[in-house]
């Protein structure tokens, strides 16, 4: 019995070491196996592992791609016009052995440490890229040039801490607040001043037209006067000549109807009145049936 109670304590231990001695790498991490501190074992592939137990341990990295976001920094392009900025990076570790020495920690406190260095990098390299450029080509649409540079020189700086610098994405460029509204009121007095040139010469042309329009009318105008003054002179013309025929062939008659013409005239509405001699001649048709 006596020997029982220490062979079971004893399998329960040498069960615990061995199943201390036995490590399981996930497809998402790599793995160290550190005995004293020093690296014995980088294992990225997934699987069972081995290690000496009491004496080695494991400290494991993920390898995933991971992102980071830089906080909003200013900046200074060449033409002296401040900018915000801030940027999407996307990386990686791929060499586990230098970004445990870089960094000299491990766990999630490793993952901070790395982005807090990264993220300076990455600042570092957005301040020397559009610090050599003029602020209009930062603004553009087509920044993909001046991206591309500064994931170069961040990968560059990062391959120190063991990392890959996948991807560098500039998500926002902005003017400070302070520059906001001078910017806004600039833009305000430039369209103002194009408003005003469009309506002053849009007042021209309308001047123009109307000038052109009075000179037009005043053209016709005199033109139908001037027809209508030889239509009219042509008409009287006419009607004298008639007048003048109809008095050659019967006189008397001509004199009866010019006196039946000038009634009609002089007795037009409901109540005319004639003052006049009763012998005038005015009335000799009316007193007679025959003319002087």
């Amino acid at each position: 019995m006596a020997r029982m109670n220490i062979i079971v304590p004893a399998l329960a231990v040498l069960a615990g070491l061995a199943l201390s001695s036995i490590y399981i790498v996930d497809e998402r991490e790599r793995a160290l196996v550190l005995q004293f501190g020093e690296v014995k074992v980088d294992r990225s592939q997934p699987g069972y592992g081995f290690k000496i137990p009491l004496i080695q341990s494991v400290v494991r990295y993920d390898k995933r791609i991971l992102s980071l976001s830089t906080p909003p920094i200013e900046v200074t392009p060449l033409d002296d016009r401040r900018l915000v900025v801030d940027a999407f990076a996307r990386w990686r570790i791929t060499d586990a052995i230098a970004f445990r020495e870089a960094v000299s920690l491990s766990g999630p406190e490793s993952l901070r440490a790395a982005e807090t260095r990264l993220a300076g990098i990455i600042e570092n390299a957005i301040r020397e890229v559009l610090g050599s450029v003029p602020s209009t080509t930062v603004l553009s649409d087509d920044r993909t040039p001046l991206m591309n540079q500064i994931r170069d020189l961040a990968r560059k700086e990062a391959a120190a801490l063991g990392v890959d610098v996948i991807d560098v994405r500039l998500t926002r460029t902005d003017l400070p607040e302070q520059n906001l509204a001078a910017t806004f009121d600039r833009m305000r007095a430039e369209r103002d001043r194009e408003a005003r040139d469009e309506i002053a010469r849009g007042g021209e042309a309308a001047q123009r037209v109307r000038a052109t329009a009075d000179r037009t009318v005043v053209e016709l105008t005199s033109e139908a006067r001037k027809q209508s003054e030889i239509i009219r002179g042509e008409a009287d013309a006419n009607r004298n000549a008639i007048y003048a025929e109809a008095f050659g062939r019967d006189p008397e008659f001509f004199s009866f109807t010019r006196s039946l013409t000038s009634y009609e005239r002089a007795l037009k509405g409901q109540n005319s009145s004639i003052v006049m001699r009763p012998d005038s001649e005015f009335f000799d048709y009316l007193r007679s049936d025959t003319a002087k």
